[in-house]
């Protein structure tokens, strides 16, 4: 097999940030986009999922991929906004926990001085370098990847690549606490808050509860949603403050109406996946 074959046929968990640049392409090219994402489209091209992906199989399957595909979108912009909201604040480093296919290193302005480290293991980060390289993309802040496992130790190689726990940080686990179980979760969160000085802001994204039932169930096997294994907790604000977090919980409808996208716009069915997170350590 040629690195070019390999490169398009991504597998596991890593697999589905490609399909998550394809969904942010579709978004780029509407009119009234909620964000541009100029690399999206080559990271799915690479990926195999552009310009089409393969049909659900029925129309169920749809309404699901219709689904994760708009909670994308708005989770997307909710960081967004509060990655701004905490450069505008003053922090200067950030941290992608699981980082895929997200290019703010290379689509979002930062202010002088910012460090941003991307967090993944090594065949994502490798194929996105591919990627990159090809789009000629030209970061505008100081980018650092860190090759790791988020089940290995990756709180020392994030210290070995630069990262000053003693400075604010704000970190964004995007799409990825779903595919991690309950005590993964608790262990994660417990790192993030050992490499936290206070001041520090977090964006997590949470399956709602009863979205695996809904959604994953009778996925298909290999994709997003027969990978999800965990769900928020009944009080998320409850559970983050017992790890000294101060946070606010947002429903994406919630969200999707002050983006001016409001659900009702999109087909009606089962509840959109995921609650999403701010938070801020006191």
């Amino acid at each position: 097999m040629t690195d070019e074959q390999e490169w398009v046929r991504p597998s596991g968990v890593w697999a589905t940030a490609v399909g998550v640049a394809r969904v942010r392409a579709l978004e780029t090219e509407r009119e009234n986009a909620l964000f541009r994402d100029p690399l999206a489209r080559a990271f799915a091209a690479a990926g195999g999922l552009w310009p089409s992906s393969p049909p659900p199989a029925d129309e169920a399957a749809r309404r699901r991929r219709l689904g994760v595909a708009f909670s994308i979108v708005i989770r997307t912009k909710f960081l967004d906004d509060l990655l701004r909201e905490a450069s505008a604040s003053g922090i200067r480093q950030v941290v992608l926990l699981g980082a895929g296919m997200d290019s703010r290193a290379f689509r979002m302005d930062w202010p002088e001085g910012t460090r941003l480290f991307e967090v993944d293991t090594a065949v994502p980060l490798d194929f996105k370098s591919s990627v990159l390289c090809q789009e000629r993309a030209v970061a505008r802040c100081e980018r650092i990847t860190v090759p790791v496992d988020l089940r290995e130790d990756w709180p020392r190689a994030l210290a070995a690549a630069g990262h000053d726990p003693g400075a604010p940080t704000v970190w964004i686990a995007e799409g990825l606490l779903i595919y991690l179980p309950e005590d993964a979760v608790e262990l994660l969160l417990a790192r993030i808050g050992a490499r936290s000085a206070p001041g520090s802001r977090m964006g997590l994204t949470l399956g709602s509860r009863g979205v695996i039932e809904r959604f994953g169930a009778d996925a298909a096997p290999g994709s997003a949603a027969s990978l999800w294994v965990s769900e928020m907790p009944d009080d998320p604000v409850e559970w983050l403050a017992g790890h000294g977090w101060e946070a606010s919980s947002h429903t994406l409808r919630e969200r999707a109406a002050a983006y001016g996208r409001p659900l009702g716009t999109q087909p009606q069915g089962e509840e959109r996946p995921g609650g999403l997170i701010s938070a801020v350590r006191r």
